[in-house]
Parts: structure tokens; sequence; C-alpha cells
């Protein structure tokens, strides 16, 4: 077991280093410059996410799908990855993680887009899409897209049960015991039991409580949370931002020197600063907005829209809240309060800069909780479909059991195991997505231009929505 774990570990690590790195990092500048640099209409993708679009097809709003995508990706990720970057690639980290946040926007745009253009009305008359289905019926050769489909959908189902379920549960136990001091044990009427199974318990209740209902559930308590947790976090860090104004200067001329630094780390060879800044910043950065691991297409084929671009529009927004303003309001908080020096990583590391305003370990251990609980219910929807794909509807009541069971799970066991498998599974998924997205670039450069270049954003597409 203990070389299957090393094995598993440094899997893991070898995945996530340059091969799919750059894979991804290429993906992301390649949709950027065939789409005309798209990141310049973000400001009406953000009030697009706003409107409602009246008598289109779709099971949810815009809105709720843009809460339910924002859910599963504002997370941990943004608390404890981007700290972790730091830690280990310095504070040119930060610039990298948010330049991926730019340049991953054309990618996400381009997945909300071919979910609309390729999702599916199923027999049951339920609406499904995602990166299953535009490799399905928009590759050229189907058998090939069929078969890609599968492995996205299998490498989906089973990367929620480690990055979706266990290990944002592993985290909210630790936030709850971290942040509020509690006791090992608790007696509970009459019996000492772990107070961490009480947490497992009653995390897995709630929990079940808001994904027995499906996605129209899983939105409303979406685009209830979501947004006030954003903020309530955003507005931590931008007191502590604010007080430390002095040296806020100089806090950014370090992040873009060392981002692009030649001097050797550690007596290593000379570069290895800009490499690591390079490494972990965009690493870090991909794995917080997910794009380009097809993940909120899934939700996104689920919005009422009039044509795929509004609803692309709408879902590239996504990747800007959460890498370009939250992942850089972290790092910029850790660096400008100093506690990059610390020797600190992961989550110890943020709220070690948060306790320096009153009550500062309280809003970062309560964001976390809230963060990985959205998470959480996101990813159920995603798991959600990936199974409906691979096994039909039935098969859906079974998983979210052993779903809510994994939830449970985390909350009392050691994850490392899991989180390399997870780590392992999500890479897997961004394969057939980004061979999706490279071969039907075409599509979506021809869907762009009819609708938002020639001034048409308000066209209701006459698109039919396949029967599968």
């Amino acid at each position: 077991m203990e070389k299957f774990s090393v094995f598993i570990a440094d899997f893991a690590s070898w995945l996530w280093d340059w091969p799919l790195l750059i894979l991804l990092f290429g993906t992301h500048l390649f949709l950027t410059f065939r789409l005309g640099f798209i990141q310049r209409y973000t400001g009406k993708a953000i009030r697009l996410s706003v409107m409602r679009d009246k008598n289109s097809h779709g099971d949810v709003s815009q809105f709720s799908a843009l809460a339910t995508a924002l859910a599963a990706t504002i997370g941990t990720g943004n608390i404890v990855g981007v700290a972790t970057a730091i830690a280990l690639g310095g504070p040119g980290a930060v610039l990298w993680t948010w330049l991926t946040g730019i340049l991953g926007i054309s990618t996400k745009y381009a997945e909300g887009l071919l979910a609309i253009k390729y999702r599916v009305k199923r027999k049951d008359g339920n609406i499904a899409g995602g990166p299953m289905y535009y490799l399905q019926y928009g590759l050229k050769n189907r058998k090939a897209g069929k078969i890609l489909g599968v492995l996205f959908a299998a490498f989906a189902a089973l990367a929620a049960f480690g990055i979706g379920s266990s290990t944002q549960s592993n985290s909210i136990k630790d936030a709850v015991f971290t942040t509020f001091s509690f006791a090992s044990e608790t007696n509970f009427l009459g019996i000492t039991i772990q107070t961490k199974i009480l947490v497992g318990i009653a995390l897995s209740l709630i929990t079940g409580m808001v994904i027995i209902g499906g996605i129209k559930s899983i939105a409303r308590v979406s685009q209830s949370v979501v947004p006030f947790m954003a903020c309530f976090y955003v507005a931590g860090c931008l007191f502590i931002l604010i007080t430390g104004y002095e040296t806020l200067w100089d806090t950014i001329k370090l992040i873009f020197s060392q981002a692009f630094s030649l001097k050797s780390v550690g007596g290593g060879a000379v570069g290895s600063a800009i490499m690591l800044a390079a490494r972990y910043g965009v690493a870090r950065g991909l794995f917080s907005n997910e794009s380009g691991l097809g993940s909120a297409a899934i939700v996104a084929a689920a919005a009422r829209t009039r044509n795929p671009v509004r609803q692309a529009l709408v879902s590239s927004s996504g990747t800007f809240w959460d890498t370009v303003i939250i992942c850089a309001l972290t790092g910029l908080t850790i660096v400008n309060t100093g506690a990059w020096k610390s020797g600190f990583t992961g989550f110890e590391l943020t709220r070690l800069a948060f306790s320096q305003i009153p009550f500062g370990e309280i809003i970062v251990g309560i964001a976390l909780l809230m963060f990985a609980f959205t998470t959480i219910i996101g990813w159920s929807y995603y798991a959600e479909k990936s199974i409906e794909y691979l096994f039909g509807r039935k098969s859906i009541l079974p998983y979210k059991i052993v779903y809510l069971s994994m939830v449970f799970v985390g909350s009392v066991f050691s994850l490392d195991l899991i989180w390399n498998f997870a780590d392992i599974t999500n890479g897997l998924m961004a394969l057939p997505n980004l061979i999706a997205l490279i071969l039907l670039s075409g599509v979506v450069a021809a869907e762009t231009k009819k609708y938002l270049k020639n001034n048409d954003i308000d066209k209701h597409s006459h698109d039919e929505i396949i029967e599968h």
C-alpha cells in the first residue's frame, strides 16, 4: 500500500508538471489569439450574467448556471492553492496565477459556447451537455468522439469523489477545528464520540438536503451563498491591503520582479526562480479556475440562453471573478503582509496573513468552510451529469449515496492518497476536453463572428437541440 501511495503521488506530480501545464497554457494562448482576444468583452459578460433570457431553452437562468460553476471553482484553491504556490514558487507565482486567469477566460468562453451548441435533450426531456456531448456530436469522427466522451465522463465522475467531495469535507473539518478550537471528543446523548465524526455526519446530511433536488436546488443555494461568500472574503482582503497601503507598491514590484527573475534558488541552476514561479503559479491558477478541464461546461449547458455566445460570455466571467480577482487578492494579501516569509504553507499561511486584522482568522476560516461546501454541491452536479451520460438516470441516486459517503470519509480520515488520486483524474479530464477545444475552435470562431462581431448578440439561435 505504501508503494502504491508513492506511485500515485509521483504520477500526480509528473502529470501536473510541465506536460499538462504547457498543454493547458498553450490552449489558453491559442484560443485567445484565435478569438481575437475575447477577454476585451469581459464587461459585457458581467452585464449579461445578471440578465434573464426569457423564452429560451434550459433548466436554470444564466446567473444560476454561473453561480453554480463559481460554487464549484471558488474553493480551497483560492485560499490554500494560492498560498501553496507562493510558498513553493515565491511571490512571482502570484503574477503567473493572474496571467493564467486572464488567458483562461478565452478557454472558459469556448467551453461555454460548445456546451450550448451541442447540448442535448434526453428522452425524459432533461437537458444535458458538456465535453462528453460536444466530443460525441461535434467531432467529425463520431466513434472517436464517443470514446473520448466516455473517458471524460469517467474521469469526471472519479474526480468528484476526490476534489469534489472528500478533500473539500476534509478542509471543512480542518477549518472547523482550527477556527473554533473544538475538542477532539464530544459528549453526545451521553455517548463520547469523536467530534470529527459529528462534523462528517452533519455535513453529509446538509449536502444531501441540497443535492437531492438536482440542478434547481443546487443553483438556488449557489446563487444565494456564492455572492455573499465572495464579497465577505474579498472585503477581508481589501481591508488588509488598505491598512497596509504603504508597502503595496513595493509588493507589486516584488511580484513582477520575482516572476521573471533569473537568479538561482537554493544553489540551483540559473533560471530556476522563474521556472518555480511559473510552474506553481500556473498550476494553482489552472487548478482554481478549472479553465480547460471542461467541468464548468456541464452546468453551462443547463442555462436558459438565446444563443451560444451569450452563455459563453457569462461562463467566461467566472474565470475573471475566480482567478483575476479573488486569487490575485489572496496573493497580494499574503505577500504584502510579509506572511510568505514565515515558512508556513497552505491554509496556515493565509491564516497568518489574516491574523493581522481583528477577527481575521475567523474570517478566513469561515470563508474556507463556505468555499469548500459550495464546491461539494457544485461538483455533485458535474458528477451527476457524467454518471447520467455513462449509465443513464437510474444510476444517479446510487451515485449520490456514494458521493455523500465520501463527504463523510473526508471528514474523518487522512486523505493524502485521495488528494493525489484526485489530481490525476482531474488532470486526465483535461486531455479529451482540450482535444475538443482545439479541433472545434473553428466552430467557436464562427459562432463568435455570427453573434458577437456582427452585433447580433440579442439574436435567438435557430439551432435544433440534439435528441440524445
